[in-house]
């Protein structure tokens, strides 16, 4: 099994700390991927994801799953350990429910931020930029922090009492949120001790 990635990039780190949770960080290769040199979007990379974004998990048959959920949700059923997506109908909707909510609300729009609001990755790489959709996209992620906050006054994980990959995702989002410069206000406290105690677990802090 391979993955084709970025080192540090957002959804890179989403897969690392999945595989890290499942103890399965040694089970696999790490291709790195050149993102800023345009690696992703040569006809050799989209052969293998079109979508020409990292990362890219490459099976033994040859086959390739992309989109970062897909293949956390692949990855949490393919290696033993606690589930990252859910057990019961139930717990796998409301988990996939408070992903996409991470994901849209706060990474994505993050990203759409830095992307269309911001140099970005450069001149070479940001070449369709929308500053306006990027301005309106801050304010979503702004919001997005402040309900996130709110869930969390009631639980200690996005999904409820244990930790999942919505938790992943979002912490991943506050971490792109820091690199864009996007403030996460000191008054949102249970975001923030929540943010302290994902840091510490060994699958992130290393």
């Amino acid at each position: 099994m391979k993955i084709y990635d970025t080192e540090g990039f957002p959804n890179p780190a989403r897969v690392r700390i999945a595989l890290a949770e499942k103890g399965a960080s040694e089970k696999v290769e790490f291709i790195p991927v050149d993102v800023m040199a345009g690696e992703h979007r040569t006809e050799a990379f989209k052969a293998r994801n079109p979508d020409a974004t990292v990362p890219c998990l490459e099976l033994e048959d040859g086959s390739h799953i992309a989109q970062c959920t897909a293949i956390t949700e692949y990855i949490d059923g393919h290696f033993d350990g606690p589930s990252l997506t859910g057990e019961t109908p139930q717990e796998r909707a409301r988990i996939s429910m408070m992903n996409l909510r991470a994901e849209s609300g706060l990474l994505d729009a993050v990203g759409s931020y830095f992307h269309h609001a911001t140099p970005g990755l450069g001149p070479d790489l940001e070449t369709d930029q929308c500053a306006e959709w990027g301005k309106r996209q801050k304010d979503v992620a702004s919001r997005t922090m402040t309900y996130l906050d709110g869930v969390l006054a009631e639980t200690d994980y996005l999904a409820g009492d244990s930790f999942s990959v919505a938790d992943i995702t979002a912490y991943a989002g506050l971490a792109f949120a820091d690199f864009a410069k996007v403030d996460i206000p000191e008054h949102l406290t249970h975001l923030n001790a929540w943010r302290a105690r994902m840091a510490a677990r060994p699958s992130i802090a290393g």
